[in-house]
């Protein structure tokens, strides 16, 4: 199950979150999204479990709670939405 990891501390890394979420179960990814051109921590992240029962186990019990200073939002991933792709139009 695919986890959605929303209201993050800038400063939180992928290990910080592998440490908190495998108190559920097995870990098998997390990825905290950076900014492209920074590469600063947009402040939320995916953590794949290894099956539902441990997702589920960790959204009951992480969402709203404190980490890193801040209350954090668990919920299951959503499907990546297809984004209409820009338009590059040159202007004279």
């Amino acid at each position: 199950m695919k986890l959605y990891v929303g209201n993050l501390s800038f400063e939180t890394s992928e290990s910080d979150l592998q440490d908190i979420f495998e108190q559920f179960g097995t870990v098998k990814e997390s990825r905290v999204i950076n900014d492209r051109e920074t590469g600063r921590s947009r402040g939320f992240a995916f953590v794949t479990m290894d099956n539902d029962a441990e997702g589920r186990a960790a959204i009951a019990t992480l969402h709203g709670k404190q980490f890193g200073g801040r209350t954090i939002t668990v919920n299951e991933a959503r499907p990546k939405e297809e984004r209409p792709k820009r338009s590059v139009s040159s202007r004279r």
